[in-house]
């Protein structure tokens, strides 16, 4: 499995924001098939808030088609999603990790900002140069 090239720059952003990282990557066994969700993470005050867990799938857009790098973090957010349901921590919320120049220049436009309201899809944005978190969008 191979690791987005902002992987550890949003772990690092995670971890900046108070969570600890306790899966890397999370492994999910769902029908016949294992998934891997890139990072799960607990907000480190869990006595207190009763653990919030989250998982987060990381994407760079790299590849140069911001369209087709949709298409692909689409499909895998669902399928996490479901499997995630299905899981042994169905309370633990799944986040779609992008970095702010995508978000800024392609996710908050059409198509992709009905399809992301549609289907629910919650991001975290993050600023690669600073590997910081610079919004959560539920």
């Amino acid at each position: 499995m191979a690791k987005d090239i902002f992987h550890d720059t949003i772990k690092k952003a995670l971890e900046k924001d108070g969570w600890i990282i306790t899966h890397d990557p999370y492994r999910l066994r769902y029908g016949i098939v294992d998934v891997y969700i890139d990072l799960a993470a607990q907000d480190a005050i869990a006595a207190e808030k009763e653990g919030r867990k989250i998982a987060v799938e990381v994407k760079s857009f790299a590849s140069g088609s911001n369209i087709s790098e949709f298409h692909t973090a689409l499909g895998q957010f669902l399928n996490y999603r479901i499997a995630l349901e299905a899981s042994d921590e169905p309370e633990r919320v799944l986040y779609l990790a992008v970095p702010k120049d995508v978000y800024q220049t392609f996710l908050r436009f059409e198509p992709a900002k009905t399809v992301i309201e549609r289907y629910n899809i919650l991001l975290i944005i993050y600023d690669v140069s600073q590997e910081a978190i610079e919004k959560w969008i539920d």
